[in-house]
């Protein structure tokens, strides 16, 4: 399969473009054209670089269809190309300021994608970062108390409250893997807690934690509510949800913060993600003070808000010219992208679930599909899932294997109970050539459970 090189030429234009605005300095010969550049030795080591690459999974294409890996978009990788001959550091507005602008541009479009009317917010390296940033804020606004998050909430929150010295517990999950807001309420009535995380699209199989009866409790128990959008947060723009999974994600604007990663659904490389605060004040959990590095502006510094210092400011000028090409617009050719995902899903389970061979959870939330192999125990099954994932790579299909507890199974898959995990089969349907794409993934499925 070819790569798409169209974008390599317009970058050539662009840079063009870019020297435009430098025309009076002198002349670098070390930089600029005639440059003293070893021409065959970086050829050398660019083709051996691409040869290491090739032990890779292809997951530029359609077949790849497992974890949580998208191509960006051409208009985002020769963006961010296009950015690394200034190579702008977002930390500072001396250190990037045309990509400091466009990132305030970009976090802006987030959070009105998200019903924010203000905000404070800023691009991070990833989720995780995101997330740290929120747990901190919210966790000094709540100081002393604990953070309940759902037992199938990311495993980094653990990580993170570890980090930060913040107590953390997990509230159980319903059959469907989202958190039990009955059980939740319960939590909350010993009185200790102050942030509740809420996962709208859990990276297992893509649930919805029930926001929206979530922020009810909080006007009861005045807890700080971060909702972990990292996955599942570009879906607000969706047609295809369910009613009740609408509900939730029209919730969104009542979060105190959120998590979102554009290097998830939103087209753009690794890593890029977002923290969002509701209230600006949220700011002032950031102060510090640097003369060497604020001088330059009395506007504000990306830095005067972030625990990250250096940060690339190609990541916003690539989000940025994605948002210019893609507007964050329900309707649009954006979220039509994720409503084909979506309807690859709900095709793949539907597929399954008029199968013999397999067993399904209920339809997807959003576009992750889990299944089990059928067996006489759960021992069997997972060892049946293992060999189908085995042998669907050898025929070019790439899954995921996840474990999930034996209460989201039961009256759902008739096996004895061995063990009390199953391991499942995984895919991420993110890409929207993937609606067209199920008719060749199911009948490589098939031939890989045959032959597994």
């Amino acid at each position: 399969m070819a790569f798409e090189r169209d974008s390599l030429a317009l970058v050539g234009e662009a840079l063009d473009r870019l020297a435009e605005g430098f025309r009076g300095l002198p002349e670098d010969p070390a930089a600029g054209v005639g440059a003293d550049v070893d021409v065959p030795a970086m050829r050398e080591v660019l083709l051996e670089a691409a040869t290491r690459m090739q032990d890779n999974f292809p997951y530029h294409h359609p077949l790849y269809a497992g974890q949580m890996l998208k191509p960006p978009h051409p208009v985002a990788r020769a963006a961010y190309a296009l950015s690394l001959w200034l190579n702008p550091n977002n930390h500072a507005l001396d250190g990037g300021r045309a990509s400091s602008a466009m990132e305030k541009e970009v976090v802006r479009d987030l959070a009105a994608m998200c019903g924010l009317a203000e905000h404070l917010g800023h691009l991070t390296g990833g989720g995780t970062m995101a997330n740290l940033e929120a747990l901190h804020v919210n966790g000094s606004e709540r100081p002393g108390r604990a953070v309940l998050a759902s037992e199938h909430a990311h495993y980094t929150h653990a990580r993170l409250c570890a980090v930060l010295g913040i107590p953390f517990r997990t509230v159980p999950a319903d059959r469907a893997g989202r958190m039990d807001a009955a059980l939740l309420e319960r939590e909350l009535g010993t009185g200790d807690v102050g942030v509740v995380v809420c996962t709208l699209g859990t990276t297992s199989i893509g649930a919805v934690d029930p926001l929206a009866d979530i922020a009810r409790l909080r006007d009861r128990f005045g807890f700080r509510l971060h909702v972990d959008a990292a996955y599942g947060g570009y879906f607000t723009l969706a047609d295809s949800l369910r009613a009740s999974t609408r509900a939730h994600f029209d919730a969104l604007s009542l979060a105190d913060s959120l998590a979102i990663d554009p290097h998830k659904h939103g087209l753009q490389p690794y890593g890029c993600g977002c923290v969002l605060f509701r209230d600006p004040a949220m700011g002032a959990h950031y102060t510090h003070d640097s003369p060497y590095t604020y001088f330059s502006s009395p506007d504000l510094h990306l830095g005067e808000i972030s625990l990250e210092c250096s940060r690339p400011g190609a990541a916003a000028v690539a989000l940025w010219a994605t948002h210019r090409m893609l507007p964050l617009a329900r309707g649009g050719d954006f979220a039509t992208g994720l409503d084909l995902g979506r309807r690859a899903a709900l095709d793949l389970h539907t597929r399954l679930a008029a199968d013999p061979r397999f067993h399904v959870l209920d339809p997807p939330e959003l576009d992750i599909v889990v299944w089990a192999a059928r067996g006489p125990t759960a021992s069997a099954s997972s060892r049946r899932a293992r060999a189908i994932f085995d042998a669907a790579a050898k025929i070019d299909l790439h899954l995921a294997l996840a474990r999930l507890p034996r209460a989201m199974w039961e009256g759902r898959a008739e096996l004895a109970w061995d063990e009390a995990e199953l391991t499942c089969l995984r895919s991420c349907l993110m890409r929207p050539a993937h609606a067209s794409w199920i008719d060749a993934i199911f009948e490589r499925l098939s031939r890989a459970t045959d032959a597994g």
